[in-house]
């Protein structure tokens, strides 16, 4: 199954509140108590995507964070990458030389495209996508029949 972290699931959560309000400058305890995450947990996201320049910060009584740019303009895709690192199904989908098998491997060619199917269609969801109601929404918990 394919997963990722829950600290790279919360930090979506995070960078979709703040882009309900792009230009206001929030701080971690509004944030933490908002969305639901613990505010250390959430300082340490946020201190991640300040890092990889998603977010800004500032000090101060009034200080806090707030996107470093409008929400149209940042994708889910660099949210995962500030906290996961480089996108990637396997490792020869990241970068050649990660595997020792990749030479003789019969799949790599089929894994590296549809890691870039992947990466293409999360590049393609913004923030201010991540903050409306989904077109299409799908129910939980479904899955599709194995043959």
């Amino acid at each position: 199954m394919l997963r990722m972290r829950k600290l790279t699931d919360y930090s979506t959560v995070i960078m979709a509140y703040l882009a309900q309000s792009p230009l206001g400058v929030h701080s971690v305890a509004e944030m933490a108590a908002a969305v639901g995450v613990a505010a250390p947990t959430t300082s340490k996201i946020l201190k991640t995507l300040a890092r990889q320049n998603l977010v800004l910060s500032s000090r101060g009584i009034h200080g806090g964070y707030r996107l470093s740019r409008p929400p149209e303009q940042i994708s889910i895709a660099q949210v995962i990458d500030a906290m996961e690192g480089p996108f990637g199904m396997t490792e020869c989908s990241i970068e050649a030389g990660l595997c020792a098998q990749e030479a003789a491997c019969p799949q790599r060619e089929n894994w590296q495209r549809l890691n870039q199917v992947l990466r293409r269609a999360l590049d393609q969801v913004s923030l201010a996508d991540m903050t409306g109601p989904s077109a299409h929404p799908v129910p939980a918990n479904t899955r599709e029949p194995r043959p």
